[in-house]
C-alpha cells in the first residue's frame, strides 16, 4: 500500500466515477486505464494519476502497476436488452455456428468445434471481459469490483454469466454478486439497475465483505435540478420545435422527468429520473426532459452528471460539447453507490490483512 491506503487500478475507467468513489471511501487511484478521446479528456481535468489513452486490447497487462483493488466497468452494449445481445459469442466464418470460446483460446486463437474453421467474435465489445481476465491474472489483486447492466446475469439464458463465473473461478477468486438501484442504494433520484461483482483472493475476506443495505431515497429531482434561474436557451423547446405541441399536451407535471419517444413523451410515475444513457449524446430529444419556469427543457449536463452522483466541483472540460458530457454521464456510474461498496470492501480486506499488508489471521491475532 501507499501512504497505508489501499491502492487501485481501474479499467475502462470512463470519466472516473468508479474512481471517484473509492477515493472517497478512502483508497488511492494510481492508474487508469481508457481509450475514448473525449473521456480522457475530461477524466484527466479530475484527476491527476497516470491515465494510458488507449485500446485495452493494445495495453499490456504489465503495464499495470501492482495493486491491492482492480476496477473494469467493462462495455455493456453486447449485454444489454437496448442492443443486440451478441454478448461474447463467437460465429464461424465458414459453417456460421455459434459458440462461446475458453481464455485460453481468446489468447492464443480460438477455431470452430464444429468445422474447425476461423471464428470470429459477432460484437468484439462483449468479449472485452477476456481483457479484465487478462489484468487479473497477470497482477493478482486482492480484491476486485465489476460493473455491468441488470441484464448481463440472464443473458443468453445465464450462459454468459456462468462462463464470468467460471474464469474468475478458475483465477483463483471467490466473489459474489447483486443487482442494485441507484435510487435504492445511493440516495439519488435516478432509476438506474446495475450488476455489481465483487470479489477476493482470500475466502476470509469475502466472508466479512457484504453489499451496502437499501437506504431511503431522502433527496428530490428539485436536489439535482438548477431550476431557480433560467438556463441556456440551447436547452429549451420553442413552439416552432417539431415535439413542442406534443410536450405541451404531455408535460404538466413539475416533480418528475419526461423522455420523448418517437411518437410520444412517457412521463416517469416514480417522479425520479429514468436510467442515463449514453444515447443522450447521440441526438438531443434522448436528454430526459423537465419543466421549469421558463417552459420545456432539457436535463443540463451538469445536472446529468448530479443525477450519477458526481459533485459540483468535479470539472467539465471547457469547450467540450455537451453531447460528449451527456454521453459521458450515461455511461458513467452513480459514485455514492459506489463509495458504499467500497466502503464495505476496503472493511473487509482490513478484516484479513493488518496495516504493513501481511496477512494476519485471527487465531495468531488471539
Amino acid at each position: 500500500m501507499t501512504s497505508n491506503k489501499y491502492t487501485v487500478a481501474s479499467l475502462f475507467a470512463g470519466i472516473g466515477g468508479i474512481d471517484l468513489g473509492f477515493e472517497q471511501a478512502g483508497a488511492e487511484i494510481v492508474w487508469a486505464n481508457e481509450f475514448d478521446k473525449n473521456a480522457c479528456t475530461t477524466y484527466r481535468e479530475n484527476f491527476n494519476h497516470t491515465l494510458i489513452e488507449e485500446d485495452i486490447r493494445k495495453v499490456h497487462e504489465y503495464e499495470m502497476p501492482d495493486v491491492d483493488i482492480l476496477t473494469a466497468g467493462w462495455p455493456c452494449v453486447a449485454f444489454s436488452i437496448a442492443g443486440r445481445q451478441h454478448g461474447m459469442k463467437y460465429q464461424c466464418l465458414d459453417c456460421q455456428h455459434e459458440h462461446t470460446v475458453s481464455y485460453d483460446e481468446y489468447i492464443n486463437g480460438a477455431v470452430c468445434p464444429q468445422c474447425g474453421g476461423h471464428t470470429e467474435a459477432k460484437d468484439p465489445r462483449g468479449t472485452l471481459f477476456y481483457d479484465v481476465i487478462r489484468f487479473i491474472r497477470a497482477k493478482q489483486p486482492k480484491a476486485f469490483l465489476l460493473e455491468n447492466v441488470k441484464n448481463l446475469k440472464g443473458h443468453d439464458k445465464g450462459n454468459t454469466f456462468k462462463v464470468i463465473e467460471e474464469m474468475l473461478e478458475e483465477s483463483g477468486y471467490h466473489f459474489k454478486s447483486k443487482v442494485l438501484n441507484t435510487m435504492e442504494y445511493g440516495n439519488i433520484p435516478q432509476n438506474r439497475e446495475r450488476i455489481f461483482i465483487v470479489g477476493f483472493k482470500d475466502e476470509e475476506a469475502l466472508e466479512q465483505f457484504r453489499f451496502p443495505d437499501e437506504i431511503p431515497l431522502t433527496k428530490t429531482i428539485d436536489d439535482i435540478l438548477d431550476r431557480n434561474e433560467k438556463q441556456d436557451s440551447i436547452y429549451y423547446y420553442t413552439d416552432d420545435s417539431q415535439y413542442y405541441k406534443m410536450l405541451k399536451e404531455t408535460m404538466k407535471r413539475r416533480d418528475t422527468v419526461y423522455q420523448i419517444r418517437r411518437v410520444y413523451v412517457r412521463e416517469n410515475q416514480s417522479n425520479v429520473c429514468p436510467t442515463l444513457t449514453a444515447n443522450m449524446g447521440t441526438g438531443g430529444h434522448n436528454v430526459p426532459l423537465i419543466i421549469d419556469d421558463w417552459g420545456f427543457r432539457k436535463l443540463t449536463p451538469r445536472e446529468a452528471l448530479r443525477f450519477q452522483g458526481f459533485p459540483d466541483d468535479y470539472k467539465i472540460p471547457e469547450g467540450m460539447a455537451n453531447s460528449h458530457i451527456y454521453k459521458q454521464a450515461g455511461n458513467a456510474v452513480s459514485v455514492p453507490v459506489i463509495k458504499r461498496i467500497a466502503t464495505n470492501m476496503i472493511a473487509a480486506l482490513n478484516s484479513v490483512y493488518n496495516k504493513n499488508n501481511i496477512k494476519e489471521k485471527k487465531e495468531i491475532a488471539v
